[in-house]
């Protein structure tokens, strides 16, 4: 245990308070348990520390990695009643999904110790609503994703930003926030949706992700064996070189040798996981009545890591405003053009995209790549990026 302390400390003194995700002002601190899902190298574990680091008693406070070896011996219930009874009150417990009988002990912790503050992070893909220890009356979710545009500015430029509602972008009044945004959402698309963007070696980081997320986290959730595994990354390549994709479910089926059935499962792993984002048809909410029109890379950074030279322009620019609208936003298919967000339509494209697939819709906007400023019902692109 004091390992774990010694740990906890070390990393408390490496992080970085400077700038704090936009999730951190939407979570409800306050509440006695609660997640963090979201996919791998979004930063939720930076989140947790900034978060001791800037508002707790560090004293009586403790973060731990439910995947240290010493929970391969040790139990996680065993820790919290030890911290607690010398006085710990929050506990902070990182990629809890490693950890077996984590819902258990998360329901035993809330249930026997009425003062102490559970927060955990876990894959996307973890459903805390799941099985017999249902924590759904006792666990508040939040999900976390990438670096918005507006973020990337914020980390490599040091910028003072505030986010914009989409009804202020679709006025114009979202300014560049520097002189010619242009040059920095061109970098942004290809490597600036996750926070390590600074880092060496950043496309090899990245195919590391798809690569643990295909092979260890959607087949240990899904309880998958290998060979099956295998068959989720050939699915995604598939969709990988051919995105947006238009989804023949048969054909896909007889592509990774599976049935049609087992192919939608897997898309609903991966879409959870955050590699892919399915675009459906608007049923007034009932997603399973939906229909899959399209499907696209959750983000564009993955089109480059995984397409790479194959990446084609007017894909990335229909990513790029699909990711960062369904933040705050239910996007769906349009029947005339390319999205539908609350009532509004969306077309997407170059500068030279004409109004000519809108003509006769009401409360129609093209959104356009490659222009600086927005006029009448024409947005630029890159001013989708500063909605969180």
């Amino acid at each position: 245990m004091d390992t774990l302390i010694d740990l906890y400390r070390t990393l408390l003194a490496r992080t970085d308070t400077g700038f704090v995700r936009y999730l951190h002002e939407k979570i409800d601190w306050s509440a006695r348990m609660f997640g963090i899902m979201g996919a791998r190298g979004v930063g939720k574990t930076t989140l947790l520390l900034q978060h001791i680091k800037l508002h707790l008693d560090t004293e009586k406070s403790v973060y731990v990695d439910a995947g240290d070896v010493y929970f391969s011996e040790n139990r996680l219930f065993d820790f919290a009643n030890s911290f607690y009874k010398n006085g710990g009150k929050h506990l902070f417990v990182d990629e809890i999904h490693k950890y077996a009988e984590w819902s258990k002990e998360l329901k035993m912790c809330y249930d026997y110790f009425p003062d102490l503050q559970v927060v955990f992070t876990g894959s996307s893909i973890l459903d805390i609503y799941r099985g017999s220890d249902d924590l759904s009356r006792r666990a508040l979710s939040y999900k976390m994703v990438g670096l918005s545009f507006r973020e990337y500015l914020v980390m490599s430029q040091k910028l003072d930003i505030e986010p914009y509602t989409l009804d202020e972008i679709l006025a114009n009044k979202a300014e560049p926030p520097l002189e010619h945004p242009l040059p920095l959402f061109k970098q942004y698309l290809q490597r600036g949706y996750y926070p390590f963007y600074a880092d060496t070696g950043y496309e090899l980081r990245l195919q590391n992700i798809i690569n643990q997320t295909l092979e260890n986290d959607i087949p240990i959730f899904a309880k998958m064996n290998a060979a099956t595994s295998r068959k989720l990354k050939q699915l995604l390549y598939i969709v990988a070189q051919t995105v947006p994709f238009k989804p023949n479910f048969n054909k896909l089926a007889e592509s990774v040798e599976t049935h049609r059935n087992q192919v939608k499962d897997y898309l609903c792993f991966m879409e959870q996981a955050g590699l892919i984002f399915q675009l459906q048809t608007d049923v007034n909410g009932l997603r399973a009545l939906a229909k899959t029109e399209k499907i696209y890379l959750d983000n564009t950074n993955l089109s480059y890591a995984i397409a790479q030279q194959n990446t084609d322009i007017g894909n990335m620019r229909e990513t790029f405003f699909a990711n960062q609208m369904s933040v705050n936003h239910k996007v769906t298919s349009s029947e005339k053009a390319d999205f539908v967000i609350d009532g509004k339509t969306f077309e997407v494209g170059g500068r030279q995209k004409n109004q000519k697939q809108i003509t006769c819709v009401k409360n129609a906007f093209v959104v356009k790549d490659e222009i600086e400023y927005g006029y009448q019902n024409i947005v630029p692109l890159w001013a989708f990026g500063l909605n969180y």
